[in-house]
């Protein structure tokens, strides 16, 4: 009984250690091993054969792909023995961060824009103990001055911008192989800070590399219009979009995820608030996958590139965040539910169906 329980709940330090930096702490809840869907109304909605898949990385301990890497940071700055942990953050990044240093039993600090970051996640961050500050300026403003208070050597930062992170979110390419028995022929992505393109090409490589797969998928990024410094090239100084995780105006990994786009000859398109939102409701009626709207980007992006799609093709979208994490635009929608008398014939007829 034991021994499948530590099977069940062992992270990705556990089950990837060969492939990750080494770490003598291990601070885990469990992250990785998200399900990879089947999307049967997406693929049918794509045509011409092709089957999409659904990383759905909305499953993970604190509800987004973050939790791959901060494994990783984490147990590795308990190893150097960090006195405290810090961040930048649009959400994710604090809720994650706030966790494993909860776990780890080190203090963790927050810098983030005011009045820019979900409720779901700034709750998360709260709960967890760490110690929240809001500036007044965007996430690129928060990044700097993360990255001035980390070169004072008081804090740890676990942001992307720390190698650890990446090498820890490359095992969901791992995953992603393990499971479909090769790599994709496209994955698409949402693209914000960038870090999971350059940890994704990485994870795609090295298993190749090892004799895991026999080809490497083209990678497609989608940033939404209102902050879209790569589409672009050139910063956006004032980043606006719905789509909270992917606000970011000057992305850490911006020469990396270039690089890692131009060499599985992929690409990197744009989605507008309106197809984000859209893609996030269908994508929630039709496969009953709810994600934060930033998670969407990538399912509009299929949508406005399906037809480029050559016949037969394998395609996997990784979804990063899960829709409760960013519920404010839908909770705008539902407005106030009107009671009715409580009689069977009301009921039916408010139903309408």
């Amino acid at each position: 009984m034991e021994e499948a329980k530590m099977k069940r709940s062992r992270g990705v330090i556990e089950r990837f250690r060969e492939f990750l930096p080494p770490c003598n702490a291990i601070i885990s809840l469990g992250e990785g091993n998200t399900p990879l869907i089947f999307a049967p109304k997406l693929s049918a909605r794509v045509g011409h054969d092709c089957e999409v898949f659904i990383k759905n990385e909305g499953v993970n301990p604190t509800g987004s792909f973050k939790d791959r890497g901060m494994t990783v940071a984490v147990s590795r700055a308990i190893d150097r023995g960090a006195p405290a942990l810090i961040c930048a953050s649009t959400g994710n990044t604090s809720a994650s961060a706030a966790a494993y240093a909860a776990r780890a039993g080190i203090p963790c600090g927050v810098v983030l824009p005011a009045g820019k970051i979900a409720s779901g996640k700034l709750v998360q961050a709260f709960a967890h103990g760490a110690k929240i500050v809001a500036i007044d300026g965007n996430f690129d403003d928060a990044l700097r001055i993360v990255r001035q208070l980390g070169e004072q050597k008081e804090f740890v930062i676990v942001n992307s911008i720390n190698p650890d992170r990446i090498a820890g979110q490359k095992t969901a390419a791992f995953e992603i192989i393990d499971d479909l028995g090769n790599a994709p022929d496209f994955h698409l992505l949402p693209v914000g800070n960038a870090g999971n393109i350059t940890a994704y090409w990485a994870g795609y490589q090295e298993y190749k590399s090892h004799g895991r797969s026999a080809r490497l998928p083209a990678v497609i990024g989608f940033q939404a219009a209102g902050a879209a410094p790569i589409f672009h090239d050139k910063i956006v100084a004032k980043p606006e979009t719905i789509a909270s995780a992917i606000r970011i105006g000057n992305p850490a990994s911006w020469k990396e995820a270039r690089a890692a786009l131009d060499e599985s000859k992929g690409d990197v398109d744009v989605v507008t608030d309106e197809e984000i939102l859209a893609a996030q409701s269908w994508l929630a009626c039709d496969e009953g996958i709810f994600v934060e709207p930033a998670s969407a980007a990538p399912i509009a992006g299929l949508f406005k590139w399906s037809q480029k799609i050559p016949q037969g093709r394998q395609i996997v979208c990784t979804v990063t965040g899960h829709g409760l994490k960013d519920p404010d635009v839908i909770q705008n929608r539902i407005g106030n539910l009107e009671p009715v008398p409580p009689k069977i014939d009301n009921v039916r007829r408010a139903i309408g169906f």
